[in-house]
């Protein structure tokens, strides 16, 4: 028996209330690569849909890379907890190695295509929603990111329409990633971690932007614990005519997508 705290569902609550990411016959695709956020993903929706007044229905995907990944082991955690499971086998990796240059950034090259085969799925199977596990440190390692490397100020919202007409939602955005992977230990889950990433087994450059980033984050984070909460609540306070911008209008108008990042 899986335990999720009380503070995660919490927290999943709230956000699913006060941003309406789910609602009466949601069909929900969910990005399950089987590591500890999409697995906290997959059980904070099965518990939505034991207690919510509403109905919806959600799937797990997983995207293989064409590696010769053992991922068999998800299918059966699925079923185990009575989540519906499908394995999506690709050629990513073979892909990869005719399209990315050596000595390139490879993380949002896998990001798109694996991004790109759940919408394509989602869309042929009739679901309205793609759900994703991303959490309050991936969104301010974002910003950051996007911030420092790219000029740009822009994280990822709980909620958003993709070009394609799909929502794509984010209930554990305001959780900690701690809280995460503490789920995963507490209740002594398997999970797949960095070990998988298909850029280990090319020739390229790893992407250091994220990692520095991240140090950056950790190290604000002990001269002020409370840097999180505050960089939270000015995520939902931003003053946009204090800004270098001539049209405020074409920028709330603005749709961008958060994964083209270095």
């Amino acid at each position: 028996m899986v335990e999720l705290s009380k503070k995660i569902s919490t927290i999943v609550g709230k956000t699913n209330a006060e941003y309406g990411l789910i609602k009466e016959g949601d069909r929900i695709l969910v990005g399950f690569s089987g590591g500890k956020d999409s697995l906290t993903l997959i059980h904070a929706l099965n518990r939505i849909k034991k207690i919510a007044p509403y109905n919806f229905e959600f799937k797990a995907v997983t995207v293989t890379y064409g590696m010769g990944e053992q991922v068999e082991f998800l299918s059966n955690h699925c079923k185990e907890h009575g989540i519906e499971h499908e394995i999506i086998d690709t050629q990513i990796f073979e892909l990869a190695g005719e399209k990315i240059r050596k000595n390139s950034s490879f993380c949002s090259f896998f990001s798109r295509m694996r991004r790109g085969y759940l919408y394509s799925t989602a869309q042929e199977q009739g679901y309205n929603k793609v759900a994703l596990g991303h959490h309050l440190d991936d969104a301010m390692e974002s910003f950051f990111m996007n911030f420092f490397y790219n000029g740009t100020m822009r994280s990822m919202p709980p909620i958003y329409k993709a070009e394609n007409g799909l929502e794509v939602i984010r209930p554990l955005i305001f959780c900690r990633e701690r809280q995460l992977r503490a789920f995963a230990n507490t209740n002594e889950i398997n999970v797949i971690g960095d070990e998988a990433c298909p850029g280990l087994r090319f020739d390229v450059k790893m992407p250091h932007a994220r990692a520095t980033t991240k140090e950056l984050l950790a190290k604000l984070e002990e001269e002020n614990p409370k840097i999180f909460v505050s960089m939270k609540a000015a995520f939902s306070n931003i003053q946009l005519s204090t800004f270098f911008y001539k049209d405020i209008k074409e920028l709330t108008d603005e749709v961008t997508e958060e994964d083209n990042i270095i």
